[in-house]
């Protein structure tokens, strides 16, 4: 039952009074026997289960484990997603108290498996180890400094805790007698517990795009934010600029007439900023959200993992991965503009032992657009992910994406004087033919292989095959005394852009002294081509703004069509070691060289305009300090690098632009550990920007520097029992700070100085209404300026979100209401005759079911 626990009867078993070490397994159904005497204080008896249940042969997954401390000492957490009954044996070994979980997995959502370890985390205990025996069976083990720790066994309100307390005398435990056929009375009843988990919860503890292995958000020293599936399920996020509307320093930028995800980050404008499971992708296209189990927002240069980028960070969507346990989760989704949205997520084991297991998401769109025209979009989505455990430390996993996509081509809005033409919201200033289909088709595998506990092999490999063909009326200048809007058209054919990818990891985790690494060193390939085929324009007549006359057919476009290929090839080896130099005490320290090409040839006449070729390294090193477990401490220093397509006088290459960034920052864990929130303060210069020669306008020189600097702040996770929330603020001062035009001093475009965020839901726990809950949020958005020259400003908004929902066993209905208050307002901007227009008031009803 959801929100509540049930406890019949309470049951204490304690075996000593010191530091407690504790295990807690949340959010499932937990049966527990435990066997106690009235009369004398058990003893920790080698063999003999403490407790014990009836085998299973269900496979419960732990998908993440966590240390807590507590006043006694700590507690360690482990993560589940789903109900599982539990059996767990406990035993002694010298100093060590080990308890096997039979029937359980040490897994990550993505599939990866995991060791948790920590040492010396209280007085008398000398580490921590939960980590997976084999295929079947989880292991803890805890060992004393001076001897044999002593358990405790008791229920609480949030789970059932195995507590260790401090290490037993050396002389109680240096023989222990074992009386397997003799255990102690029985004289209580079997404990039952239903708990509510962390399924629904806005708090995430880890992730991998920092630094490419399962890290604990408090060890990064450098900004992350986790968007987690649930709450891109409560906004009803569809694209990603929606869920991204919680995370600091994030903004929209160039849709391509609303066709495509594009971000701003932290002022820096990036087409490659996001990434799919970690590898970079040349497409054009909104990214489906139907199968993301989350999105890490790393802000700041990532380079020294992921290759040329711009500055300001970098977005990883990470998918669903299949999981042990079969389900299958029907959805529907349906409201305003005709927008209807089935959904499908299946996942099931493919044979006895579970090793071979199938996940399949699906989906279908189909809906209109408030903008003139009411133009039909239509999407169709399938996912299939095939996982496969070959033996205790090697899997395979093979995934497969298909994507076709047909919406409006909408370039939207114009700016007239220094501010947005005041016409309506749902004009249209292109024609109504205009439109864009993409087919969008990527193919991977991914390898891993443990050489032990301590070293493994990840290799992964992608291929990315786009085709995209449109027929456009794209806006050329605006006659501000007549309102006639020059035009042209222009055809695109069926053109495949490609990507392949390849990155190999070795990852290992060793000690020098008392020091603890964690190494990976790795490689990566990267090759995008790109064919522009049978593109042809031809101009289109000009249009009024303030009274349009539309064509009442599309025309012919006969015009010589232009033919090229362009090419980029990137290779990258990097090294990364994070290193614990005390418990409270670690160093990240890292670097990558990369060897980058860029090329574009004329296929009509052999022509090739460029052939750009780079050697960049890029190096980041960062500390961080816990002065008390749950606050983190860092400082950071970091590079990017992005190719130059500038050339001097002398014909000479203008050198990659760099960015270096500095960043302090405070990281906090709050209400025993439900509530994380993080602190920042940045500064990014990115110099060797080419602009143009006074004295010859065709080239250029490396004059240019821009600088952002801010502050962020974030927080998210559980305020109370079925209270969760995620909000954020950022101030960004963004500007040109050199420059050889008039440009110098400008504020960058589509950055606002103030943004922020703030979205909660509240569901009750209890009584005959148990499962009814609602939302609301608020996202507002700063003036901006509309382009670099700032010749036109862009007014700040706030927008109103909410949401109804009622949640019970296996059913979730649904009503989620975007822009209540219908506030006109600006999503983004490309150029003073291509301005996105936000989405008027919006009704989005939800049902699914889970069987």
């Amino acid at each position: 039952m959801r929100g509540e626990m049930l406890i019949k009867p309470a049951l204490l078993h304690r075996l000593c009074l010191a530091a407690t070490v504790s295990v807690l397994i949340s959010n499932q159904t937990v049966w527990a026997e435990v066997n106690t005497s009235q009369n004398k204080t058990p003893q920790l008896s080698k063999g003999v289960p403490i407790l014990a249940q009836a085998p299973t042969t269900e496979i419960l997954e732990v998908t993440g484990v966590k240390a807590n401390p507590t006043e006694k000492g700590v507690e360690v957490i482990l993560q589940t997603t789903s109900g599982e009954k539990l059996q767990l044996v406990n035993r002694s070994q010298g100093n060590a108290y080990i308890a096997d979980i039979p029937n359980a997995q040490l897994r990550l959502p993505n599939g990866d498996t995991f060791t948790f370890t920590s040492p010396k985390p209280v007085e008398g205990i000398s580490e921590i180890i939960v980590s997976n025996l084999d295929a079947n069976t989880i292991r803890v083990t805890v060992t004393g400094e001076a001897g044999l720790p002593v358990v405790e066994l008791f229920d609480s309100d949030e789970g059932l805790i195995l507590g260790v307390l401090s290490a037993a005398p050396s002389q109680t435990q240096a023989t222990p007698t074992p009386e397997p056929e003799q255990p102690a009375a029985t004289t209580d009843q079997p404990i039952e517990l239903v708990v509510t988990g962390q399924q629904d919860s806005y708090r995430v503890t880890n992730a991998a795009t920092a630094t490419k292995t399962d890290t604990p958000l408090r060890d990064i020293p450098q900004s992350i934010q986790v968007i987690p599936r649930q709450v891109i399920e409560d906004q009803r996020a569809t694209q990603l600029n929606e869920a991204l509307r919680n995370v600091s320093g994030v903004q929209p930028s160039n849709s391509a007439g609303r066709t495509r995800d594009r971000f701003v980050i932290r002022g820096f404008d990036d087409f490659n900023s996001v990434i799919r499971d970690g590898f970079k992708e040349n497409t054009s296209v909104y990214r489906e959200t139907a199968n993301i189990e989350r999105i890490e927002v790393l802000k700041g240069p990532a380079s020294v993992l992921f290759g040329q980028l711009e500055p300001g960070g970098v977005i990883n969507v990470i998918t669903k991965q299949p999981q042990r346990e079969p389900f299958l989760i029907m959805g529907l989704e349906a409201g305003s503009y005709g927008f209807f949205r089935p959904t499908v997520d299946f996942n099931s084991p493919l044979n006895d032992s579970k090793t071979l297991r199938l996940r399949v998401n699906a989906a279908v769109e189909i809906s209109e657009s408030f903008r003139d025209f009411d133009k039909e979009t239509s999407r169709f989505f399938i996912a299939p992910v095939l996982a496969w455990e070959i033996g205790d430390r090697t899997s395979l996993v093979f995934d497969l994406e298909y994507l076709k996509d047909s919406r409006p081509f909408d370039r939207g809005l114009v700016a007239l004087g220094d501010r947005v033409a005041e016409i309506p919201f749902n004009r249209i200033l292109g024609e109504p033919f205009d439109s864009k289909e993409v087919e969008d088709l990527r193919i991977g595998t991914r390898f891993e292989h443990g050489f032990n506990d301590n070293w493994k092999l990840r290799s992964a490999f992608r291929i990315v095959s786009t085709q995209t063909s449109s027929f456009v009326t794209e806006p050329g200048s605006l006659d501000e005394a007549t309102g006639l809007l020059s035009r042209d058209f222009g055809v695109d054919r069926p053109t495949p852009d490609e990507t392949y990818a390849f990155q190999t990891d070795l990852i290992g985790k060793f000690k020098t002294g008392a020091i603890e690494h964690e190494l990976v060193i790795g490689f990566d390939f990267n090759r995008q081509t790109n064919f522009v085929d049978d593109r042809r324009s031809a101009p289109a007549p000009a249009i009024d703004i303030f009274n349009p006359v539309y064509l009442t057919a599309r025309p012919n476009i006969e015009s010589d069509p232009f033919r090229g290929l362009f090419a980029a090839d990137n290779i990258g080896i990097y090294i990364q070691d994070q290193i614990k130099l005390a418990e409270n005490l670690k160093l990240l320290i890292g670097g990558r060289y990369d060897f980058t090409n860029q090329s574009f040839l004329s296929i009509v006449d052999g022509v090739k305009f460029f052939d750009i070729s780079d050697q960049a390294f890029s190096p980041r090193i960062g500390i961080v300090y816990q002065p008390i477990t749950p606050l983190s401490l860092y400082a950071s220093y970091s590079r990017s690098f992005a190719q130059n397509f500038g050339i001097q006088r002398d014909n000479s290459r203008i050198e990659p632009e760099r960015g270096t960034q500095y960043e302090v920052g405070v990281r906090g864990e709050f209400l025993d550990g439900k509530l994380i929130a993080s602190l920042a303060g940045y500064q990014i210069t990115k110099t060797n920007v080419a602009t143009p020669d006074p004295a010859d306008l065709n080239f250029s020189i490396p004059v240019g520097e821009v600088r952002s600097r801010g502050i962020e702040f974030d927080i998210a996770g559980e305020l109370a029992k079925g209270w969760n929330i995620i909000a954020s603020y950022a101030y960004t001062d963004a500007k040109i700070t050199e420059d050889n035009t008039d440009n110098e001093g400008n504020r960058l475009n589509r950055v606002p100085e103030n943004s922020a965020s703030i979205w909660t839901t509240y569901e009750l726990q209890s009584g005959a209404l148990q499962g009814l809950g609602m939302g609301v949020g608020l996202f507002f958005v700063g003036e901006r300026q509309g382009d670099l020259s700032n010749s036109f400003t862009v007014p700040g908004y706030t927008r109103t979100d909410a949401a109804l929902f009622y949640r019970r066993d296996n059913w979730n209905i649904g009503l989620n209401f975007k822009n209540i208050f219908d506030v006109n307002y600006i999503e983004s901007t490309t150029s003073r005759t291509s301005i996105d227009a936000g989405i008027p008031f919006t009704v989005i009803g939800s049902l699914s079911v889970k069987f």
